[in-house]
């Protein structure tokens, strides 16, 4: 039986996942919807002033007034999008459902598909060089393009790697241009699912399915595996300013390591319950998002819930902008995050 591969926005990503042959979402453009703002968003990034966000059946969501206002920017796939990053506030990339590769070179207002399942099958078949390489390209290609990625690491406007479920990983050096399959360089011998790629000046981590981790130092040079002290799955994580790596995912498992993975503190979560996404702030302090709605401050060695009274709908991401305010994106759209509490405090 597949292993699961969506994780928080479960329901809402499935669906959209199987509402039609992923060979005819890849092909069709997205629809354009009345609020986009309230659409479903997995993801959302700041280009420059703006903000763009993106979700289920290929939505991209664009605000240039801190999340007052929304609209539709065209979108040339109708295949759910998981994650998206901006490299500047021109150059961006969305990556999702049906191995769908997206980039930007204007600030998110048009999208050029540069990859697709289909062809990242075909480059994994001719790159083979092992018996098992080649027997898992060929499940790949025999698959279809039913396998999403799931977040994406940007170094500049040409450098890209994405990542994905069963073990998926592409590196492009001229903007999806062309790809190198990443799979047999990364330490991940039951091609478990990435779900988290981050990046801090060299140093690169990779977490995901059953506490699958993997650092870098040297850009992706190469990988070392680290040893997990959770066993279940990793949702999010960040290479903070002091070094520090913060791990969290099922269970409302939190961990931080201070020397590079070598040992690890648990940080007690008063909200047992998955944690979906982290953001960090101007001031340092990580703010973690859980599916039960309530977001987090990890304040020292607490984690200090903000809106407990007043849960976010099943938040898939955050987003702390350079004023400080904070944007909550999922099954709801875009919520600002002090704006919910004090709408559903008023209903109470």
């Amino acid at each position: 039986m597949p292993r699961p591969f969506v994780i928080l926005f479960g329901l809402a990503a499935c669906l959209a996942c199987h509402a039609a042959p992923v060979t005819e979402a890849l092909q069709r453009p997205a629809l354009a919807v009345r609020e986009p703002g309230r659409a479903v968003l997995l993801a959302a990034a700041q280009a420059g002033e703006r903000i763009v966000a993106v979700g289920e059946r290929g939505v991209i969501a664009l605000s240039d007034d801190r999340g007052a206002h929304w609209r539709q920017a065209p979108s040339p796939v109708s295949v759910t999008l998981t994650m998206v990053r901006f490299a500047d506030a021109k150059n961006g990339v969305a990556v999702g459902h049906g191995g769908t590769v997206l980039s930007s070179t204007d600030g998110g207002a048009r999208w050029t598909l540069r990859l697709d399942g289909r062809r990242a099958a075909q480059m994994a078949a001719a790159a083979a060089r092992t018996a098992d390489e080649q027997r898992e390209a060929e499940r790949l290609v025999a698959d279809g393009p039913d396998k999403p990625f799931l977040d994406v690491l940007i170094w500049d406007a040409q450098r890209w790697l994405v990542v994905g479920a069963y073990g998926l990983a592409f590196r492009t050096d001229d903007a999806g241009a062309t790809w190198t399959p990443w799979m047999a360089r990364l330490p991940n011998p039951k091609a478990l699912h990435w779900y988290v790629a981050r990046r801090a000046g060299e140093t690169l981590l990779l977490a995901g399915e059953e506490g699958l981790l993997a650092r870098s130092d040297d850009s992706g040079a190469s990988f070392r595996p680290l040893a997990s002290p959770y066993k279940g799955s990793w949702f999010a994580g960040e290479l903070l300013a002091d070094g520090a790596m913060l791990l969290a995912g099922l269970r409302g498992n939190v961990w931080r390591s201070a020397d590079g993975g070598m040992q690890w503190a648990q940080i007690n979560s008063p909200v047992p319950a998955s944690v979906n996404a982290i953001a960090v702030p101007a001031d340092g302090r990580p703010l973690l998002a859980t599916q039960a709605g309530v977001v987090l401050r990890l304040q020292g060695d607490t984690l200090v819930p903000l809106n407990a009274a007043a849960p976010l709908p099943m938040p898939a991401a955050l987003l702390a902008g350079p004023d400080g305010a904070v944007l909550s994106f999922g099954i709801a759209g875009a919520l600002p995050l002090a704006t919910a509490a004090a709408k559903s405090e008023t209903t109470r």
